[in-house]
């Protein structure tokens, strides 16, 4: 059986919804308070209203925080993200929040496992483990091919 656990009982981190660059894309900025919970550079699962997807962790061209461009529905597509639709920015725009208002990003699962929500909402999230390093390992070369 999975085990699940709530929003309200994972740590959170208040992150800002903000345009990415010149353009009206969106981009979760976290603070640099918080960026030692999100691996930079790295692949991550993140789940947006019972979904999950694949984004990747960034480090900013200015500061020491992360942002998160974009979710896909594989991690080939979190890789190039041009090639896929991106479900934050579908997200965003069914949402209640615009640019530079608050996010709230779970840390279901710290450097493997996310959540991205409305301040106010709860939800519930799968509490699996990430995967173990060796077959983390084996599944990226696959992906790869």
């Amino acid at each position: 059986m999975t085990q699940r656990v709530s929003s309200e009982t994972v740590d959170t981190v208040r992150a800002t919804i903000t345009r990415s660059g010149a353009t009206d894309r969106p981009c979760v900025e976290i603070p640099a308070d918080d960026a030692d919970a999100f691996p930079a550079d790295e692949l991550v699962r993140l789940v947006i209203d019972d979904t999950e997807y694949r984004a990747r962790i960034e480090r900013p061209l200015t500061g020491d925080g992360r942002l998160v461009r974009g979710a896909y529905d594989t991690p080939t597509l979190a890789r190039n993200p041009g090639d896929g639709e991106n479900r934050l920015a579908e997200w965003f725009e069914a949402s209640n929040r615009e640019f530079d208002q608050s996010v709230l990003l779970d840390v279901v699962s710290e450097g493997f496992r996310y959540g991205l929500r409305e301040p106010g909402k709860r939800t519930v999230y799968d509490a699996t483990e990430g995967p173990d390093e060796g077959l983390a390992n084996i599944a990226e070369q696959v992906e790869d091919r």
